[in-house]
Parts: structure tokens; sequence; C-alpha cells
């Protein structure tokens, strides 16, 4: 199992205000160099984080035998109890101490940060669709300032202003405020800013606030995964100066950046674009973005090839890029041709690699497609939400600006690849791949109009903890099982944190849904008002555990890795086909909420798996999902459907219509 996107990201109070009043357009030769100016510099509290805990191995044997409870018979359990004792007792008990004494010697780090990376870098898997997720912007709540050529042009300047601001140390840190009115102030900044670095995350925690990692957004930028043999490696060049952008399989690149690190003018850029969009040559016959679909260790040999043919400078520059910036030609017609849009879309116009690919439609529907290795969600979710607020709210040109009078031609370069019959062969190949993938690919949307957050907060239960009991339900509904499910969870509240998981199928939710799918007649409104509140109670409990670096996948990975690492057989925990089955996520979830977004999606992580990208919204609940030939998406979410109109009726005091 691949661990997918965070979508559980940490709320920020005051990133996006969508309703907000339109600020006058900067004055002066170009737009404000700056998206903000912190008082506080942006890695304030980064040397006092605190570090990622290393769970007790007892308590990570409890939680995972809790886990497996509601997917294995008596007899399956018994057998894992065994191969969990004998683990706690033995090989496990070992690890766990080398484990431990490793973590203090990189007190630098997490004890999670080097495998993980490892794991990412080392999968040979196309990163489409295995790993590369996308979040869509809303549109511009001004119509007219979603023309593609103004909406890209206000979207980059912004992201470059964003890149300014991260730089210069002027971006507010990320940080969770559990009390905003005492520490979401001006008076707290201004005293917080004087306390040393190695002391200021206490600073803040003695007022409720809780710092978060950042050490992940230096790669935001200027970065790109190199595909290797066996291994891939991140790369970052902050000195560049320009911008990729990709149309019709083409690539071009112009500096956004002068000479002195200032921001080039915004009609410039426009008159950039404007010049790009007016080219009318048609897709190559063979469109090199395709490699980056490739399987790791066929991309890396074609590299070399694309190297030795004498395009290492050529691909250099696509490296080194700011970040790619892809205008396609066609405008969205519907939801769910905006995931296959921002997911995957036809191959020609995305490189899958770079840090992040900012997709423009021809209607301006707008998306982040992000490779995954370098960083999770809470680090792409600000940038969204930064870039989304400065480009509405304070956009570099208006519909009416006109382009600067610059030659264009000269300012902008058109790349070209040399390329030989091995590459173009490589190239057919890698289409013909994505191709026949892609048609195995199915998804499907549904928003539940009836009711969201502030419904289900009257009623006391958890939002999250009843969209996840509509998942089991609508499963169970339609094949007749309970099965693994993985939901993300940010651990950015420690140093170096990546994710954790949430397991969200516990026997709660099995006997929940038996008794609203099998039997709903058999008992009372209030006995399932009752079930419900029992799972969203537990529910709350493994969210928070998660959060806290208290699940247990992360450490049993770590002690799998270090197993691995020493080159012994692995324990026999590990070998157990329970292990393997809880591994093999049938349900992938994440959850977002932001007025920036408008969905977010991803493909499943195994062949019989779903992808489920969902968000509970104040009046409705918004569900994407995805699902490979053999599953079927539609069907699925109708369970969704069913599900929650069953918990609403009960939570309403009606009974269950079968």
């Amino acid at each position: 199992m691949m661990p997918r996107l965070l979508l559980r990201a940490w709320p920020r109070s005051s990133a996006v205000a969508s309703g907000a009043q339109c600020r006058p357009l900067s004055a002066g030769s170009g737009p404000d160099q700056y998206l903000q100016r912190s008082i506080v510099p942006t890695m304030h509290y980064q040397d006092s984080l605190p570090r990622l805990p290393i769970p007790k191995l007892e308590d990570t044997i409890r939680r995972y035998l809790s886990a497996q409870k509601p997917l294995l018979n008596d007899a399956q359990f018994r057998k894992t109890e065994q191969f969990c004792k004998s683990f706690e007792n033995g090989i496990g008990k070992e690890l766990h101490k080398q484990l431990v004494a490793q973590d203090k010697q990189n007190k630098h780090t997490s004890y999670i940060s080097g495998p993980w990376f490892d794991m990412y870098l080392r999968a040979r898997d196309s990163v489409v669709l295995n790993f590369n997720p996308f979040m869509a912007f809303n549109p511009d709540p001004k119509a007219e300032y979603n023309d593609q050529l103004t909406r890209a042009t206000n979207m980059t300047v912004s992201a470059i202003r964003f890149l300014k601001t991260l730089r210069a140390g002027l971006l507010e840190p990320e940080v969770f405020h559990l009390n905003p009115a005492k520490s979401d102030t001006n008076t707290f900044k201004r005293l917080i800013r004087f306390v040393p670095s190695s002391l200021s995350w206490y600073g803040a925690y003695l007022v409720n606030a809780y710092p978060l990692d950042m050490s992940q957004y230096f790669r935001l930028f200027n970065s790109t995964r190199l595909p290797k043999p066996d291994c891939d490696e991140l790369f970052t060049d902050d000195k560049a100066r320009h911008l990729l952008v990709l149309r019709r399989g083409h690539f071009y690149i112009f500096d956004v950046l002068d000479q002195n690190g200032n921001i080039v003018s915004a009609s410039e850029i426009q008159a950039h674009l404007k010049y790009i969009l007016s080219d009318n040559s048609p897709v190559p016959e063979f469109p090199l973005a395709y490699l980056t679909s490739e399987n790791r260790d066929v991309w890396a040999q074609l590299r070399q090839e694309l190297v030795s043919s004498g395009n290492e400078e050529t691909l250099r520059k696509v490296d080194s890029a700011a970040f790619c910036l892809c205008l396609d030609d066609f405008p969205i017609k519907d939801l769910v041709h905006l995931s296959h849009t921002m997911l995957h879309s036809d191959g020609t116009n995305r490189w899958f690699d770079k840090s992040f690919n900012l997709i423009v439609a021809k209607d301006g529907t707008a998306a982040i497609h992000f490779e995954h290795s370098w960083g999770d969600g809470v680090a792409v979710l600000r940038f969204l939400n930064e870039i989304f607020k400065d480009s509405t709210q304070s956009p570099a040109i208006t519909p009416q600006s006109q382009p600067a009078t610059t030659n264009s031609s000269v300012s902008v370069q058109k790349l070209s690849f040399k390329l030989n019959n091995a590459l173009k062969t490589g190239i057919t190949a890698a289409k013909e791949k994505f191709d026949a993938t892609m048609k195995t690919l199915n998804i499907d949307y549904i928003q539940f109009k009836r009711g969201g957050k502030e419904f289900l907060k009257k009623q006391k239960l958890s939002p999250d903890a009843v969209a996840q009991l509509a998942f089991q339900m609508a499963f169970l509904r339609q094949y007749g099982q309970t099965v693994a499910t993985y939901e993300s969870c940010s651990t950015a509240a420690f140093k170096h944190g990546r994710t954790e998981t949430i397991r969200p199928a516990s026997i709660f939710t099995k006997q929940c849904s038996e008794a609203f799918v099998r039997e709903p007649s058999r008992h009372s409104t209030g006995e399932l008002q009752q079930m419900m509140a029992m799972c969203s109670k537990y529910h709350g409990q493994l969210t928070k555990e998660a959060a806290m670096g208290q699940g247990f996948d992360r450490h049993l990975f770590a002690l799998r890795y270090l197993a691995a690492a020493r080159g012994t057989t692995l324990p026999e925990l590990y070998l157990d086909p329970a292990y393997r089955q809880i591994n093999h996520i049938i349900l992938s979830t994440s959850t977002l909420s932001s007025p920036a977004v408008n969905m977010g999606g991803f493909a499943p992580v195994v062949p019989d798996g779903f992808g489920i990208g969902y968000a509970v919204h104040d009046n409705w609940i918004g569900c994407n999902v995805a699902s490979y030939t053999g599953r079927n998406a539609r069907e699925f979410l109708h369970c969704v459907e069913k599900a929650l109109e069953d918990m609403f009726d009960a939570l309403e005091g009606k009974s269950i219509k079968t």
C-alpha cells in the first residue's frame, strides 16, 4: 500500500476569505513583490518544534489488533494475536530498542522521515495515478477574471509572490490556533518574535497555539523528481528564475524574476503567455511528456538516452523551472471531466515529475497536480489557499489590462529536444501504456445536499466520522464485507512529521453498518443514534491519536524498514496474511475543507480499491470516487448516498427505508 495525499490538513483560520473586498491594483511599474510581511520570521518555530514520538511497542500492538478485529474471523484473529505476542516479546522488542537508539542519535529529524522519502523514491511504479493527486480551485468569484489568459497571469504572479515571500522569511509561519483570540494577534506576534527560535514553540504552546513543521516548503519551487535506476532523486535549483509553460505538448520558458530577483511586470508575463497561447503548432508527433508517466526504471533509462543525445541542458531548464504552468486548449464540461483532466488528462501537456503543475483550462478552471514524494498536503494546501486569496483579492491584472509591448519571440524560448529512434520508440510505448491504463479508470461524483457540518454538529457527531461511516455502510451494502480502510492525518505538529494513518474500519463501524444495512427494522432510531455516537467518539479518539503520532502504521513500517536494512528474515508478523490484507487498502480516503478548493481527487492505491476524496461542507457533502475496471464507482456512490440518507433519517427520528 502506498500512502496517499494528506487532505486532512490542519486548518488555517485566515488563509482565505473569498467574499472579501478586492483591493485596488498595485500602483507603479509592477505588482507587489510579497504576499504578506510577517513580523514573525517564517521559520521562527522550526528549531524548537517537538520531535515525533515513537509510540510504546505495547500500544502499537494493541492498536494494530483493534484495527484487525473487524477484518478477521475468530480463527484468523487468534493466529494474528499469536504473531503479535511473539513479535512484542521477541524480535519486535529488539527492533524497537534499536529504533529508539537511532532516533536519539538523529535529533535533527523524525524517525519516519528518512524511511518515508526512501519508500517514495524507491517505488518503481508510474507516479501518475499511483501517487500524484490534484486539488482544484474554485472559480474566481468575479466571472470575467476566469478568462484563461487573465487567470493564468494572475495565478502565476501570485505564485511567484509566494515564492519570494517564503524565501524572504516574510510568509506567516504555519500555526494551528486553538485560541486565535489570544495567539493569532499582533500583540502576541510582536512578543514571540523576540523569543529565541530554540524556545519559540514553548511560547506559542503557552497560549494554546501549535506551530507546524515547514521543512517541506522549500521543495515547492524549482524542484523536480529525477528518475534514477532503483531510487529517484529530488532536485532543487533555487537560483533559476524562469517558468516552464506547457501547451499542446510544447515546452516554453521565460524569466519571471529579473536579475535583481524582482518579479517581472505582470503585463510582461501576460504578453508572454498571450504569445504562447497564439502559437498554432500542432501537438508534436512524439510528445516528450509521456515519459514522465512511465515506470521509473524505464524512464531513468530513457532519460539517460535523452542526455546522451544532447538534451542535458534543455532538461536542466525543465527541471530547474520555478514550476510548470499547463495551459489546456479545452473547457471543463463537468466535475467528472474536471477530475480526469486534473488527475491525468491525455498525458501530452503535463510534466508529472515537477513538484507541482499549475493547470489552467480554456475556461479558466484551475487546479494543482503535485508529485508526492517531496511533501504532503499541508504545504500544498497552504500554497493553494494563499494564491487563490491573492489572485482573487489583489489581482495583478484586470480583464481590461493590455499586455506589455515587448518582443515575446525573443524573451520566450521554445525548447526543442533531439529524439533518436530509441527515444521515439520509448515515447510511443509510454503513450500506449498510458492510454491503456486511463481507459480502465472510472471516476464519479455526488453532492449530498440534505445537510452537512451544521446539522451533524448539532447532533453532537463528528462530520468526518459520519462520512467515514457512510463509506463502511456503502461497501458492506455493495460487497457484503468490511475491508481495510485508510484515512490520512498530518503529523506536521512535529519536526519533520509526515502523515499517520487513521483506520476508520472498527468493531463499532462494523456493528453500526450491519444494523443499518442488514437489519434496520430490528433497531429503534434511538439505538441507531447511539451506535452512530459510539462510532463518532471512537473515530475522534483515533484521529487525535494519529495527529499526536500515536497511530500504529508508521511505527510498524519503521520497524519493518529496520529489519529489512539488517538483511535478516522478516519477522513473522509481517509475513502474516492478515498484515498483507490490512495494508491492501481497498478504501483509500482523504478529506479536504477550504473555501479556495472546489474538489480534490486521486486514484485507488490497489487495483480492486476505491480512491475517495470527500469534503463535509456546512450544508452539503461532496464525494469524488475513482475506481478501476472491476469496481463500480457509480454504484458505490449510490450506496454512499443511501447510507447518508439512512443516517439522516435515523437522526431525525424517521424509520429507515429498505
